[in-house]
């Protein structure tokens, strides 16, 4: 048995009978308000530590109303309201909660644009707020979010908001993911912590914040099977039975049940002699404890990899490959977590996803991905190089994709813009690696995040699916039922999110979206748009039934240029239309898309070798399709056994003649010698398109 140091006897009794004057405080902490009980270290008097009002038998925030307390997180009521001051709402950023990166505050008269969106007052306010439009001096209204935070923080602070220099707060949206994705209107979501380093009992995982001014706070969960509040000055976890679940703070009879063991817990404590007992069995258990769960998540981990043998890289090295993850190696911030750039000990530039720790899943979502992107192989998905799990933290390392996502070119984030040709093979690849997870593969694997984002594109621009954390092995009929849907607004199959029922159609339709995206450059979700077409699938849809699919696509396509370009447009966008079935059974397997797609991307070829055979016997008429020998002249292969389609004209203004190829990946140190030595904020993903 391991024990303590003698010189850390006396520091180890102090916290011993610090301990016991805290369960003896949490005796006098008063948790109940009407018919509503909270658990540690929610209450409602002096002795709870964190202290929250109750009026009326409501639970409040000072005024504002509180909807439901969880294990991560507290929902408080905004309601909307017109010229209300950025100053009312400072209570709801308190020592011990502050709203999270979940949460966009719409506000209105600011002195300057805001990078969020910006939504018409007159139109959006009447149908999802019960309240008249504002006065004409804020008749318009913008988002406020903060998702790119460069202090690397966990919640926004009241600073963040009072900096966006706006006159009044009109009320938020806030993205709720509990069983769910959900927008929910008038809500603010408040993260919540206690102060210090993870003090959870024995059954529970450690949650840690990052908050303002280089401070940390953290939380604790019972792991599944245990109920309780997981804190070794609260309840702790017990083994769960049919009348107790810890899957909330706000609890009933359980939380009677543990008063008694907290009492008899104080009065044992309280005797010399069982604290005797417990300084020994403390230094012990706090060790074995470390130990025991750092070897659990590493063999699981191992498990999950088989025999592709995933190297685990040390936490230091980690560090040093991306500064201390510094703001200048960030490539992205999503809702799982940060990707950084790092060059690792062979000198080659990574990419490192850093997960936020918000739940008890994410252990469960590393070992998933690991375990799929281990068990296949295929050039069009992204390969896990290694991970690490050390210091509290979970990070996988892939290979780097120098080009960003497929969705940051849509957008015009990267470069202005992709040609035509360019899209159609990125569609194509993709279509194939999906179809090959489905068809290909025994059992199958459904991805169920199908996006634009997910699509990342390398030196040459081709495309790798990325992001299996929430993937599912598809194998009898009983698979295929989830308990909840998941997955991005706005990709998310309809079916799915009515029944439950997942499989290979669900990515079907999400492809569909893709699809869209890649013929429109619209976003997929658009609160800026009339209501009707917020949502760009149904959008589409509704222009495709109605043959009016040129009024959204993209004008950068220039899609009358030619004939084989306003053709191939149109069979993609027929195809987008099959994808987006409401019932499953009506839409194709992905492997007849992929088909379709090679078929439409090859009648691309057939269009140039009659514009050259016509060109060669010295033909001065047009080929079969109207404007061919025009546009399509200027069309080459571009690398040996390529494929690929360049419309000159457009794509050499664009790459400055990067070739492009359909060869295995390329590496980042393969590439890096043309361009920068060394990444830095503007330049790390490769500026290939101006």
């Amino acid at each position: 048995m391991f024990l303590c140091p003698q010189s850390n006897l006396a520091a180890i009794v102090l916290t011993i009978l610090v301990a016991i004057t805290t369960k003896a405080q949490n005796l006098t902490c008063n948790r109940q308000c009407g018919d509503q009980t909270l658990q540690f270290p929610f209450g409602f008097s002096e002795g709870c530590e964190i202290r929250l009002k109750c009026s009326e038998k409501r639970v409040q925030v000072e005024e504002f109303v509180v909807r439901n307390v969880t294990n991560s997180n507290i929902l408080v009521d905004l309601p909307a309201k017109c010229n209300r001051s950025m100053q009312s709402i400072g209570p709801l950023f308190g020592e011990n909660f502050a709203p999270t990166l979940n949460n966009s505050f719409l506000v209105q008269d600011c002195r300057e644009v805001l990078g969020g969106c910006v939504i018409p007052a007159s139109s959006f306010v009447g149908r999802h707020f019960d309240v008249e439009s504002c006065d004409e001096r804020s008749s318009n209204i913008s988002c406020f979010n903060k998702v790119e935070q460069k202090d690397e923080v966990d919640v926004v602070s009241y600073d963040d908001l009072n900096n966006s220099r706006c006159k009044y707060l009109f009320s938020a949206l806030s993205f709720a993911q509990s069983q769910e994705i959900q927008l929910q209107f008038q809500v603010v979501e408040l993260g919540w912590w206690l102060r210090g380093d993870c003090r959870c009992s024995q059954n529970a995982t450690c949650t840690t914040l990052r908050l303002h001014g280089g401070d940390a706070g953290f939380r604790c969960h019972c792991l599944q099977g245990f109920w309780g509040d997981g804190f070794v000055h609260g309840t702790g976890c017990r083994k769960a039975s049919s009348s107790c679940s810890a899957s909330t703070i706000t609890s009933g009879g359980c939380g009677k049940a543990t008063k008694i063991g907290v009492v008899v817990g104080v009065i044992i404590a309280g005797t010399l002699v069982v604290a005797g007992v417990f300084l020994l069995w403390y230094c012990a258990w706090r060790r074995s404890t470390w130990l025991g769960k750092h070897t659990i998540v590493k063999r699981q981990l191992r498990e999950a990899a088989g025999d592709s043998s995933v190297p685990f890289y040390p936490y230091k090295e980690i560090e040093k490959a991306t500064s201390s993850f510094s703001d200048k190696h960030r490539l992205g911030t999503g809702a799982f977590g940060t990707v950084y750039a790092g060059k690792l000990h062979n000198d080659e530039w990574v990419a490192i996803k850093k997960l936020r720790q918000r739940d008890t899943n994410s252990v469960d979502q590393v070992m998933n991905e690991i375990k799929l992107l281990s068990s296949v192989s295929h050039p069009n998905l992204v390969r896990l190089l290694g991970c690490c799990i050390e210091k509290g933290e979970q990070i996988l390392v892939y290979e780097y994709m120098q080009n960003g996502t497929l969705s940051q070119h849509l957008q015009k984030e990267r470069g202005k813009g992709l040609p035509w040709t360019i899209r159609l093979t990125i569609a194509t690849e993709t279509a194939n690696v999906i179809a090959y997870l489905h068809s290909a593969i025994h059992p199958p694997i459904y991805h169920r995040d199908i996006k634009s984002s997910n699509i990342l594109l390398d030196y040459n621009f081709k495309s790798k699916i990325a992001d299996f954390g929430l993937s599912r092995i598809g194998m009898m009929e009983t698979s295929h039922i989830s308990t909840a849907p998941q997955g991005t607004p706005g990709y998310v199959d309809p079916q799915y999110h009515q029944n439950f029922h997942l499989s290979d159609k669900s990515d079907v339709y999400s492809f569909g979206v893709v699809l869209v995206e890649i013929i429109t450059a619209m976003k997929v979700v658009d609160f800026a748009r009339p209501r009707s077409e917020v949502n760009l699938a149904a959008l589409a849809v509704d222009r495709i039934r109605r043959g009016t699919i040129d009024e959204i696509i993209d004008p950068f396509l220039e899609p009358h240029r030619d004939a084989w370009t306003l053709y191939s447009i149109h069979k993609v966008a027929e195809l987008a239309f099959r994808c987006l079935a409401f019932h499953s059974d009506m839409r194709p397997t992905m492997m007849e898309v992929a088909e379709e797609l090679e078929h439409i991307r090859q009648s691309g070829w057939a269009a140039m070798e009659e514009t050259v055979t016509a060109s060669s016997i010295g033909s001065t008429s047009s080929s079969p399709r109207h404007g061919s020998e025009r546009s399509l002249s200027g069309i080459k292969k571009a690398g040996h056994g390529s494929e690929r389609l360049i419309v000159s004209q457009k794509t050499e203004c664009l790459l400055h003649s990067v070739e492009v190829k359909d060869s295995s990946p390329v590496s980042v140190h393969d590439r890096w010698s043309s361009g920068p030595s060394s990444p830095s904020s503007n330049s790390l993903l490769g500026n290939v398109i101006p």
